[in-house]
């Protein structure tokens, strides 16, 4: 099961790219740097911890 790329935060609804630093609970709201840290890590939906989200490999397929 893939994670949801969400394109914005949910607290401040700024534009977040695939690559950019976000971060994530465990219920995949998504949030952007300066958003989480006023939070203090902690997802305002259900209390969880914010963990940065993954990012995408680049494609490095040599075929």
């Amino acid at each position: 099961m893939a994670l949801e790329m969400r394109k914005q935060c949910e607290h401040c609804n700024s534009p977040i790219s695939e690559n950019s630093d976000a971060y994530i609970c465990v219920h995949e709201c998504t949030f952007c740097g300066p958003c989480t840290e006023e939070m203090n890590r902690v997802c305002p939906n259900c209390g969880g911890e914010l963990v940065r989200r993954p990012k995408k490999a680049q494609n490095t397929c040599t075929l």
